[in-house]
């Protein structure tokens, strides 16, 4: 049998609270300068600790302290939690807020997971309101350890399996300096918080739904854990140092994807032969890394498969377009373009726009195509006299429209045009042309049509400006 392992958990917060806050606000943003710290508290037996913990290293320092409580309405006592949390911050003299979220469940996502998306957001949002810079929770041993055996039992890869770091981004809050999430008691047990909210007589709520095994965290606290503590005593330091070995490991992954993103990188695009170049490792990497950089969450294995294989099987002219929480991946010319939710919320072509004269407007927006034209004077152009006689009129792509581009160059199909300038087939059709009677005078993306431009006194260049 294991013997446990054994520290001094008042010596191991305490070591946190001196060495991260100083850290974190050294290196913060402007506007913290007051070093304001908050604690997520919601009266159970962890954040009442940390809330005493915090309030003891927050005072004598002149740190502003915050409480941050947040409201499910999930549950029939959560009223009397939240005046219990109120009564305890009055009687310590910190400040104390409340804000009741509601749920709103996405497509495929849980009861706990759509309450954690919303409390963080909800506890973002009031460290921007108070300028507070470091947000404390209350995770602890036990909690990673559950963490990392969720994660184990979900067949989850180096990332999941690193479970919850010291010091982070608030989630939703990634990519931003402050506020930074700390989680100081993650190398205490549970045991030896309860210990010391007996010895300190403190006071706290009973949440009954952690109880319910129906919960797959709550069944791995309350079924899985016991028996693990019976043959491994202590098992929970051990799960905890293996998650700090993933982490390490997944930030060696992290700076190989960074070099291997600027060995595969083509302007906004990555090289899917380079990448290929890499090998199947790396590229799965670098794969899930770019994924990561656009804001997306880490889709399941099947997707990232089933990704993989459209990509690198698929014939060459194929369009191929992948599909992930909304944005789109799209592969054109052996290159992985990232086109965010634009194409996905903009799925019907514009219609022709009415013939209408140009009455010499130095800008004309165009709503359907998400962008506008833009008539400036310059020395060579169409002029301007014979435009404002001309009758006109916005169309969308054709690739059958003939176009010659540049005096001496031949008339070709605005495909093989777009082909040139490689841009996509799906980008066509949200670039318009503009037509003078039948003939087309502007395609954008393209420019005008030399058949119609010269130099000379009163001349006009058309361009096209998308939206940003």
């Amino acid at each position: 049998m294991v013997q446990p392992e054994t520290s001094d958990p008042v010596f191991e917060v305490e070591r946190v609270l001196e060495s991260v806050p100083a850290r974190v606000f050294a290196f913060g943003a402007p506007g913290h300068a007051e070093k304001a710290i908050a604690v997520a508290y919601s009266g159970g037996l962890d954040s009442t600790v940390l809330l005493h913990l915090a309030h003891a290293y927050a005072a004598p320092k002149g740190m502003r302290l915050f409480a941050f409580h947040i409201h499910h309405g999930l549950n029939a006592r959560a009223d009397d939690w939240l005046s219990h949390c109120r009564e305890i911050c009055g009687q310590l003299g910190i400040t104390f807020e409340a804000r009741r979220v509601t749920l709103n469940l996405q497509e495929g996502e849980g009861t706990e997971a759509a309450a954690r998306r919303e409390r963080y957001a909800a506890l973002a949002d009031m460290c921007a309101r108070h300028g507070v810079g470091l947000l404390l929770t209350a995770h602890h041993e036990d909690d990673q350890a559950e963490t990392v055996l969720l994660q184990l039992m979900r067949g989850a890869g180096v990332a999941g399996l690193s479970g919850m770091e010291v010091l982070g981004a608030i989630p939703g809050t990634e990519g931003e300096t402050l506020p930074k999430l700390l989680r100081p008691l993650l190398a205490v047990s549970r045991q030896a918080l309860e210990s010391r909210a007996k010895k300190n007589h403190l006071a706290w709520v009973e949440d009954d739904s952690n109880q319910d095994d129906r919960y797959a965290r709550n069944a791995i606290r309350l079924k899985v854990a016991p028996v693990l503590s019976l043959f491994f005593p202590g098992f929970e330091r051990r799960v905890t140092r293996s998650a700090q070995h993933m982490q390490s490991a997944g930030r060696l992954l992290r700076a190989l994807a960074e070099m291997d993103r600027e060995t595969c990188r083509d302007g906004d695009t990555l090289d899917i032969a380079r990448m290929v170049a890499l090998g199947e490792d790396r590229f799965d990497n670098l794969f899930r890394f770019w994924l990561g950089e656009h804001g997306l969450r880490m889709p399941s294995a099947a997707w990232l498969k089933e990704a993989k294989t459209q990509l690198l099987d698929a014939r060459e002219d194929a369009q191929v377009k992948l599909e992930l929480e909304g944005a789109v991946i799209r592969r054109y010319r052996k290159k992985l373009l990232f086109l965010g939710k634009k194409e996905v919320d903009n799925p019907v072509l514009p219609e022709p726009l009415p013939p209408f004269r140009w009455q010499g407007e130095l800008r004309i927006p165009v709503v359907a195509w998400g962008g506008e034209f833009r008539f400036d004077a310059a020395e060579e152009g169409v002029d301007a006299a014979w435009l404002r006689e001309t009758s006109l009129q916005i169309k969308p792509y054709s690739g059958k429209a003939m176009l010659r581009a540049e005096k001496g160059r031949p008339t070709r199909n605005l495909k093989v045009h777009y082909q040139e300038k490689q841009v996509g087939a799906w980008e066509r059709q949200r670039l318009p042309l503009l037509y003078a009677g039948e003939k087309l005078l502007f395609a954008a993306g393209i420019g005008m049509a030399a058949s119609e431009t010269g130099k000379g006194r009163n001349r006009v260049r058309i361009s096209w400006v998308a939206e940003k």
